[in-house]
């Protein structure tokens, strides 16, 4: 299957390390709610059947970069590294870049879930 060979892609030659993170948070988002992904050339979309909730945007030597698109930004956690609306659009990206495998703390399950329900409240 295309999509099997584009994760594979994705993920070839990145370190254990990476891809034990990348698992870790592919799980946590799975216990907030049943996602798929979508793997692209450079990047790799995950959604709730309906739509794109967030995207792994880069696979580092030791951290998976993550984009969560919002309609308003979330100014008030200390999780997201950057905040930046997307010119032209209501969307306001939410970039997180995961280190170690607790940085998927409460406050982020929180996002994860209000991405997974399309904002509404967790």
């Amino acid at each position: 299957m295309q999509t099997d060979d584009q994760l594979n892609n994705f993920l070839a030659g990145k370190s254990e390390y990476t891809l034990g993170l990348f698992h870790h948070f592919m799980a946590k988002f799975n216990e907030v709610g049943v996602v798929e992904l979508h793997p692209a050339k450079t990047m790799i979309g995950i959604s709730n059947g309906q739509k794109r909730v967030a995207w792994v945007t880069q696979l580092g030597k030791n951290f998976i970069h993550v984009v969560f698109p919002f309609k308003q930004p979330y100014q008030d956690n200390l999780c997201f590294q950057k905040i930046a609306r997307v010119p032209g659009d209501e969307q306001y990206n939410h970039h997180f870049r995961m280190y170690n495998a607790d940085d998927v703390n409460d406050e982020l399950l929180n996002f994860m879930m209000l991405a997974y329900n399309g904002e509404r409240s967790a």
